[in-house]
Protein backbone atom coordinates (compact mmCIF):
# COMPACT_ATOMS: atom_id res chain seq x y z
CA UNK A 1 0.00 0.00 0.00
CA UNK A 2 1.31 3.47 -0.84
CA UNK A 3 2.40 5.77 1.97
CA UNK A 4 1.68 9.45 2.40
CA UNK A 5 5.34 10.14 1.59
CA UNK A 6 5.00 8.31 -1.72
CA UNK A 7 1.84 10.25 -2.56
CA UNK A 8 3.64 13.50 -1.76
CA UNK A 9 6.71 12.59 -3.82
CA UNK A 10 4.71 11.61 -6.89
CA UNK A 11 2.61 14.77 -6.58
CA UNK A 12 5.70 16.96 -6.27
CA UNK A 13 4.70 18.44 -2.90
CA UNK A 14 5.79 18.11 0.70
CA UNK A 15 4.29 15.50 3.02
CA UNK A 16 2.53 18.20 5.03
CA UNK A 17 1.04 19.73 1.87
CA UNK A 18 -0.18 16.31 0.70
CA UNK A 19 -1.74 15.71 4.11
CA UNK A 20 -3.54 19.05 4.06
CA UNK A 21 -4.76 18.43 0.52
CA UNK A 22 -6.21 15.05 1.45
CA UNK A 23 -7.91 16.48 4.53
CA UNK A 24 -9.28 19.50 2.64
CA UNK A 25 -7.34 21.86 4.86
CA UNK A 26 -4.85 24.67 4.31
CA UNK A 27 -4.21 27.18 1.56
CA UNK A 28 -3.05 25.88 -1.80
CA UNK A 29 -3.98 26.26 -5.43
CA UNK A 30 -6.87 24.16 -6.77
CA UNK A 31 -4.43 22.63 -9.26
CA UNK A 32 -2.16 21.38 -6.47
CA UNK A 33 -5.04 19.96 -4.48
CA UNK A 34 -6.47 18.25 -7.57
CA UNK A 35 -3.06 16.76 -8.44
CA UNK A 36 -2.61 15.26 -4.96
CA UNK A 37 -6.12 13.85 -4.98
CA UNK A 38 -5.61 12.31 -8.41
CA UNK A 39 -2.43 10.57 -7.30
CA UNK A 40 -4.03 9.34 -4.07
CA UNK A 41 -7.04 8.04 -5.96
CA UNK A 42 -4.85 6.23 -8.50
CA UNK A 43 -3.00 4.45 -5.70
CA UNK A 44 -6.19 3.86 -3.70
CA UNK A 45 -4.41 5.56 -0.81
CA UNK A 46 -6.01 4.82 2.54
CA UNK A 47 -5.22 6.22 5.97
CA UNK A 48 -7.46 6.26 9.04
CA UNK A 49 -9.33 9.53 9.18
CA UNK A 50 -7.97 10.63 5.81
CA UNK A 51 -9.50 8.47 3.08
CA UNK A 52 -13.01 8.73 4.43
CA UNK A 53 -12.74 12.37 5.34
CA UNK A 54 -15.33 12.00 8.10
CA UNK A 55 -15.21 13.98 11.35
CA UNK A 56 -13.93 11.78 14.18
CA UNK A 57 -17.32 12.09 15.89
CA UNK A 58 -19.08 10.59 12.87
CA UNK A 59 -21.13 11.88 9.95
CA UNK A 60 -22.31 15.49 10.07
CA UNK A 61 -26.06 16.06 10.07
CA UNK A 62 -26.00 17.90 6.81
CA UNK A 63 -26.64 17.29 3.14
CA UNK A 64 -24.99 19.05 0.23
CA UNK A 65 -26.92 20.38 -2.76
CA UNK A 66 -24.62 20.89 -5.74
CA UNK A 67 -25.78 23.03 -8.68
CA UNK A 68 -24.01 24.85 -11.49
CA UNK A 69 -25.88 28.04 -10.63
CA UNK A 70 -28.11 29.32 -7.85
CA UNK A 71 -29.41 32.37 -9.70
CA UNK A 72 -32.34 31.23 -11.82
CA UNK A 73 -35.97 30.17 -11.22
CA UNK A 74 -35.19 26.47 -11.60
CA UNK A 75 -32.44 26.63 -8.97
CA UNK A 76 -34.75 28.57 -6.64
CA UNK A 77 -37.32 25.77 -6.79
CA UNK A 78 -34.70 23.05 -6.29
CA UNK A 79 -33.21 24.86 -3.30
CA UNK A 80 -36.60 25.44 -1.70
CA UNK A 81 -37.65 21.79 -2.09
CA UNK A 82 -34.34 20.43 -0.81
CA UNK A 83 -34.28 22.80 2.17
CA UNK A 84 -37.80 21.88 3.27
CA UNK A 85 -37.07 18.17 3.04
CA UNK A 86 -33.74 18.46 4.86
CA UNK A 87 -35.37 20.43 7.68
CA UNK A 88 -38.13 17.81 7.94
CA UNK A 89 -35.45 15.17 8.51
CA UNK A 90 -33.58 17.50 10.91
CA UNK A 91 -30.57 17.91 8.65
CA UNK A 92 -28.94 21.16 7.55
CA UNK A 93 -28.51 21.92 3.84
CA UNK A 94 -25.27 23.26 2.37
CA UNK A 95 -25.36 24.92 -1.05
CA UNK A 96 -22.30 23.99 -3.09
CA UNK A 97 -21.51 25.54 -6.47
CA UNK A 98 -20.06 23.43 -9.25
CA UNK A 99 -17.63 25.12 -11.61
CA UNK A 100 -17.10 23.70 -15.08
CA UNK A 101 -13.31 23.65 -14.71
CA UNK A 102 -10.97 20.64 -14.42
CA UNK A 103 -9.63 21.85 -11.06
CA UNK A 104 -13.01 22.21 -9.36
CA UNK A 105 -12.65 20.61 -5.93
CA UNK A 106 -16.29 20.43 -4.79
CA UNK A 107 -16.08 16.68 -3.98
CA UNK A 108 -13.14 17.38 -1.69
CA UNK A 109 -14.95 20.21 0.06
CA UNK A 110 -17.94 17.93 0.63
CA UNK A 111 -15.75 15.11 1.91
CA UNK A 112 -13.86 17.38 4.28
CA UNK A 113 -17.03 18.42 6.10
CA UNK A 114 -18.31 14.85 6.39
CA UNK A 115 -21.58 15.36 4.59
CA UNK A 116 -24.24 12.69 5.06
CA UNK A 117 -25.11 12.76 1.35
CA UNK A 118 -25.06 14.78 -1.85
CA UNK A 119 -27.76 15.80 -4.32
CA UNK A 120 -26.36 16.74 -7.73
CA UNK A 121 -28.79 18.88 -9.74
CA UNK A 122 -28.41 18.77 -13.54
CA UNK A 123 -24.92 17.34 -13.06
CA UNK A 124 -23.41 14.02 -14.04
CA UNK A 125 -20.24 13.49 -11.97
CA UNK A 126 -17.06 12.05 -13.40
CA UNK A 127 -15.85 8.60 -12.44
CA UNK A 128 -13.12 10.18 -10.30
CA UNK A 129 -15.62 12.36 -8.44
CA UNK A 130 -17.90 9.38 -7.80
CA UNK A 131 -14.97 7.33 -6.52
CA UNK A 132 -13.81 10.13 -4.22
CA UNK A 133 -17.22 10.42 -2.55
CA UNK A 134 -17.77 6.66 -2.55
CA UNK A 135 -14.47 6.12 -0.77
CA UNK A 136 -15.62 8.62 1.87
CA UNK A 137 -18.86 6.68 2.32
CA UNK A 138 -20.93 9.63 1.08
CA UNK A 139 -24.00 8.60 -0.97
CA UNK A 140 -24.95 10.49 -4.15
CA UNK A 141 -28.40 11.08 -5.62
CA UNK A 142 -28.74 12.68 -9.04
CA UNK A 143 -31.58 15.09 -9.75
CA UNK A 144 -32.49 15.42 -13.43
CA UNK A 145 -29.09 14.30 -14.74
CA UNK A 146 -28.11 15.59 -18.16
CA UNK A 147 -27.12 12.10 -19.31
CA UNK A 148 -27.81 8.56 -18.23
CA UNK A 149 -25.69 7.49 -15.25
CA UNK A 150 -25.92 3.77 -15.86
CA UNK A 151 -26.89 1.60 -12.91
CA UNK A 152 -24.43 2.98 -10.37
CA UNK A 153 -26.38 5.93 -8.96
CA UNK A 154 -29.94 6.70 -7.90
CA UNK A 155 -31.56 9.46 -9.94
CA UNK A 156 -34.76 11.48 -9.57
CA UNK A 157 -36.43 12.75 -12.72
CA UNK A 158 -39.80 13.48 -14.33
CA UNK A 159 -41.79 11.91 -17.16
CA UNK A 160 -40.21 14.04 -19.88
CA UNK A 161 -41.38 11.86 -22.77
CA UNK A 162 -44.96 11.83 -21.48
CA UNK A 163 -44.81 15.59 -20.97
CA UNK A 164 -43.83 16.12 -24.59
CA UNK A 165 -46.64 13.82 -25.67
CA UNK A 166 -49.17 15.79 -23.59
CA UNK A 167 -48.00 19.01 -25.25
CA UNK A 168 -48.57 17.46 -28.67
CA UNK A 169 -52.03 16.19 -27.78
CA UNK A 170 -53.00 19.65 -26.55
CA UNK A 171 -51.76 21.51 -29.63
CA UNK A 172 -53.51 19.04 -31.90
CA UNK A 173 -56.74 19.55 -29.95
CA UNK A 174 -56.26 23.31 -30.28
CA UNK A 175 -56.39 23.00 -34.07
CA UNK A 176 -52.74 23.19 -35.05
CA UNK A 177 -51.71 21.33 -38.20
CA UNK A 178 -48.22 22.77 -38.63
CA UNK A 179 -45.67 22.63 -35.85
CA UNK A 180 -42.36 24.14 -34.85
CA UNK A 181 -40.26 22.37 -32.23
CA UNK A 182 -37.73 24.61 -30.49
CA UNK A 183 -35.08 22.11 -29.44
CA UNK A 184 -31.97 22.90 -27.42
CA UNK A 185 -28.23 22.38 -27.66
CA UNK A 186 -26.43 20.82 -25.92
CA UNK A 187 -28.87 17.97 -26.42
CA UNK A 188 -29.38 16.73 -22.88
CA UNK A 189 -31.21 13.54 -21.91
CA UNK A 190 -34.39 15.30 -20.80
CA UNK A 191 -34.51 17.59 -23.85
CA UNK A 192 -34.28 14.62 -26.20
CA UNK A 193 -37.04 12.80 -24.35
CA UNK A 194 -39.36 15.82 -24.53
CA UNK A 195 -38.84 16.23 -28.28
CA UNK A 196 -39.26 12.51 -28.93
CA UNK A 197 -42.50 12.42 -26.95
CA UNK A 198 -43.85 15.41 -28.85
CA UNK A 199 -42.87 14.38 -32.36
CA UNK A 200 -43.86 10.72 -32.02
CA UNK A 201 -47.31 11.72 -30.76
CA UNK A 202 -47.90 14.19 -33.58
CA UNK A 203 -46.79 11.60 -36.16
CA UNK A 204 -49.07 8.92 -34.74
CA UNK A 205 -52.14 11.16 -34.31
CA UNK A 206 -51.84 13.26 -37.45
CA UNK A 207 -49.39 11.83 -40.02
CA UNK A 208 -49.96 14.69 -42.47
CA UNK A 209 -48.71 17.29 -40.01
CA UNK A 210 -45.68 19.40 -40.87
CA UNK A 211 -43.01 19.49 -38.14
CA UNK A 212 -40.10 21.91 -38.45
CA UNK A 213 -37.43 21.56 -35.79
CA UNK A 214 -35.04 24.39 -34.93
CA UNK A 215 -32.29 24.35 -32.34
CA UNK A 216 -30.73 26.96 -30.09
CA UNK A 217 -28.93 27.17 -26.77
CA UNK A 218 -31.00 26.91 -23.60
CA UNK A 219 -31.79 30.64 -23.53
CA UNK A 220 -34.59 33.00 -24.50
CA UNK A 221 -32.41 35.07 -26.89
CA UNK A 222 -31.23 31.92 -28.62
CA UNK A 223 -34.79 30.68 -29.10
CA UNK A 224 -35.83 34.11 -30.39
CA UNK A 225 -33.10 34.12 -33.05
CA UNK A 226 -34.04 30.72 -34.51
CA UNK A 227 -37.80 31.25 -34.16
CA UNK A 228 -38.05 34.46 -36.21
CA UNK A 229 -37.26 32.82 -39.59
CA UNK A 230 -39.19 29.68 -38.67
CA UNK A 231 -42.35 31.63 -37.79
CA UNK A 232 -42.01 33.88 -40.83
CA UNK A 233 -41.85 30.82 -43.07
CA UNK A 234 -44.74 29.09 -41.29
CA UNK A 235 -47.08 32.12 -41.27
CA UNK A 236 -50.15 31.06 -43.29
CA UNK A 237 -53.79 30.14 -42.77
CA UNK A 238 -54.48 28.45 -39.46
CA UNK A 239 -52.53 28.48 -36.19
CA UNK A 240 -48.95 27.25 -35.88
CA UNK A 241 -48.26 25.05 -32.87
CA UNK A 242 -44.91 25.67 -31.18
CA UNK A 243 -43.40 23.38 -28.56
CA UNK A 244 -40.32 24.69 -26.71
CA UNK A 245 -38.33 22.33 -24.50
CA UNK A 246 -38.14 24.91 -21.70
CA UNK A 247 -40.19 27.88 -20.51
CA UNK A 248 -37.26 30.24 -21.01
CA UNK A 249 -37.04 29.23 -24.65
CA UNK A 250 -40.80 29.60 -25.00
CA UNK A 251 -40.49 33.24 -23.94
CA UNK A 252 -38.06 33.71 -26.82
CA UNK A 253 -40.82 32.48 -29.13
CA UNK A 254 -43.09 35.24 -27.77
CA UNK A 255 -40.62 37.90 -28.84
CA UNK A 256 -40.15 36.26 -32.25
CA UNK A 257 -43.91 36.19 -32.84
CA UNK A 258 -44.14 39.91 -32.07
CA UNK A 259 -41.30 40.66 -34.48
CA UNK A 260 -43.04 38.70 -37.25
CA UNK A 261 -46.41 40.34 -36.53
CA UNK A 262 -48.17 37.24 -35.20
CA UNK A 263 -50.33 37.01 -32.09
CA UNK A 264 -49.66 34.44 -29.37
CA UNK A 265 -52.80 32.43 -28.61
CA UNK A 266 -54.34 33.08 -32.02
CA UNK A 267 -51.73 32.77 -34.81
CA UNK A 268 -49.08 31.03 -32.74
CA UNK A 269 -50.01 28.49 -30.04
CA UNK A 270 -47.10 28.01 -27.63
CA UNK A 271 -46.40 25.28 -25.07
CA UNK A 272 -43.32 25.37 -22.85
CA UNK A 273 -41.84 22.95 -20.34
CA UNK A 274 -40.98 23.39 -16.62
CA UNK A 275 -43.68 25.75 -15.26
CA UNK A 276 -41.11 27.85 -13.44
CA UNK A 277 -41.89 31.12 -11.72
CA UNK A 278 -42.99 33.69 -14.25
CA UNK A 279 -44.66 31.34 -16.72
CA UNK A 280 -48.10 32.52 -15.61
CA UNK A 281 -47.14 36.20 -15.52
CA UNK A 282 -46.23 36.69 -19.19
CA UNK A 283 -48.98 37.93 -21.51
CA UNK A 284 -50.72 35.80 -22.47
CA UNK A 285 -49.89 33.36 -19.68
CA UNK A 286 -47.84 30.40 -20.91
CA UNK A 287 -49.34 26.96 -21.37
CA UNK A 288 -46.63 24.61 -20.15
CA UNK A 289 -45.78 21.14 -18.92
CA UNK A 290 -45.36 21.36 -15.17
CA UNK A 291 -42.57 19.29 -13.72
CA UNK A 292 -42.63 19.02 -9.91
CA UNK A 293 -39.21 20.56 -9.32
CA UNK A 294 -39.62 21.07 -5.56
CA UNK A 295 -40.96 17.56 -5.17
CA UNK A 296 -38.03 16.11 -7.13
CA UNK A 297 -35.56 17.88 -4.85
CA UNK A 298 -37.50 16.68 -1.82
CA UNK A 299 -37.52 13.10 -3.08
CA UNK A 300 -33.74 13.22 -3.56
CA UNK A 301 -33.25 14.41 0.03
CA UNK A 302 -35.70 11.76 1.27
CA UNK A 303 -33.57 9.11 -0.40
CA UNK A 304 -30.43 10.38 1.32
CA UNK A 305 -32.21 10.57 4.68
CA UNK A 306 -33.33 6.93 4.33
CA UNK A 307 -29.74 5.87 3.64
CA UNK A 308 -28.51 7.92 6.60
CA UNK A 309 -30.95 5.99 8.79
CA UNK A 310 -29.72 2.61 7.60
CA UNK A 311 -31.62 1.87 4.37
CA UNK A 312 -29.85 -0.20 1.72
CA UNK A 313 -28.57 2.28 -0.89
CA UNK A 314 -29.64 0.31 -3.95
CA UNK A 315 -29.39 2.46 -7.14
CA UNK A 316 -32.76 3.09 -8.79
CA UNK A 317 -34.69 5.61 -10.90
CA UNK A 318 -37.36 7.64 -9.10
CA UNK A 319 -39.74 9.19 -11.64
CA UNK A 320 -42.34 11.84 -10.82
CA UNK A 321 -45.25 12.65 -13.14
CA UNK A 322 -45.53 15.82 -15.22
CA UNK A 323 -48.83 17.69 -15.69
CA UNK A 324 -50.01 19.89 -18.54
CA UNK A 325 -51.05 23.35 -17.29
CA UNK A 326 -53.24 25.15 -19.83
CA UNK A 327 -53.15 28.95 -20.05
CA UNK A 328 -53.71 31.65 -22.63
CA UNK A 329 -50.79 31.00 -24.98
CA UNK A 330 -52.71 28.19 -26.68
CA UNK A 331 -56.05 30.03 -26.79
CA UNK A 332 -57.74 27.42 -24.59
CA UNK A 333 -59.34 29.18 -21.62
CA UNK A 334 -60.30 27.31 -18.47
CA UNK A 335 -58.66 24.36 -16.77
CA UNK A 336 -59.80 21.50 -14.63
CA UNK A 337 -58.35 20.53 -11.28
CA UNK A 338 -55.55 18.60 -12.96
CA UNK A 339 -54.54 21.57 -15.08
CA UNK A 340 -55.86 20.10 -18.35
CA UNK A 341 -58.34 22.13 -20.37
CA UNK A 342 -61.96 21.01 -20.33
CA UNK A 343 -63.00 23.49 -23.03
CA UNK A 344 -63.92 22.53 -26.57
CA UNK A 345 -60.98 22.68 -29.00
CA UNK A 346 -60.58 25.92 -30.90
CA UNK A 347 -59.34 26.37 -34.45
CA UNK A 348 -60.49 25.02 -37.76
CA UNK A 349 -61.50 21.37 -38.16
CA UNK A 350 -58.64 19.10 -39.04
CA UNK A 351 -58.63 17.21 -42.29
CA UNK A 352 -59.06 13.50 -41.86
CA UNK A 353 -56.17 11.36 -43.01
CA UNK A 354 -56.29 7.86 -44.29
Amino acid sequence: MSSLAQIAAESGVSVSTASRALRGKGEMTPQTRARVLAVAQRHRYSSTGVRRGRPRTGTSRLFDLVLGTFHDPYADEVTAGAHLAAARHRFDLVLTAERETPDDDWPLRIRSRGSAGVVLGLILPTAAQIALLHDAGIPIVLMDPRAEAGESLTSVRTTDHAGGAAAAEHLLAAGAERFIVVDAAPSYRFGRARVQGFESTVRSRYPAASIHRVRADWTSPGAWRVSVPALREAAAAGPVGVFAVSDEMAIGVYRAATDVGLQIGRDVLVVGFDDVRGAKWVQPALTTVHQPIREMAGAAIDELAAIAHGADPQPRIIELATTLVVRGSTGMAGTGADGVSRESPRGRPRRETA
